[in-house]
């Protein structure tokens, strides 16, 4: 499964440089990815136990003007109790950063569990 997420640039997004920090692109990926859980799962977010362990951006192009990014996220192949999204973000038509998060589903004492069926399902689609 996979959607497109517009995400505003902010002004106070960008840095002394006059581009968007690359720290931002991060928040950029957990806004979309927060989009993707909410339409892929169908689970209100509070009760979506879910953490990211792993964080990789590439960056190709700053972002140099207000507007909005769009980030394309995709689930890849789900583990036992992990699984990988990946991210394109576009500004302007451009692919100005490509990254991947691994996410690992959680029990409600902080224990990594399997991912639950439901979830398996929707994010195979």
């Amino acid at each position: 499964m996979s959607i497109v997420a517009d995400v505003p640039v902010r002004f106070r997004d960008f840095d002394s440089f006059g581009h968007v920090n690359n720290a931002v692109y991060a928040t950029y990926c957990e806004q979309a990815r927060v989009k993707f859980f909410e339409e892929a799962l169908d689970v209100p977010l509070p009760e979506l136990s879910i953490v990211v362990a792993h964080l990789e951006l590439d960056y190709r192009a700053p972002i140099e003007g207000v507007g909005s990014v769009q980030v394309e996220v995709e689930a890849g192949e789900l583990g036992t109790t992990s699984f990988p999204l990946y991210y394109e973000l576009s500004y302007e038509g451009d692919v100005v950063a490509t990254g991947e998060t691994i996410q690992v589903a959680m029990d409600d004492s902080g224990t990594p569990r399997e991912i639950p069926a439901s979830w398996r399902a929707a994010l195979e689609e």
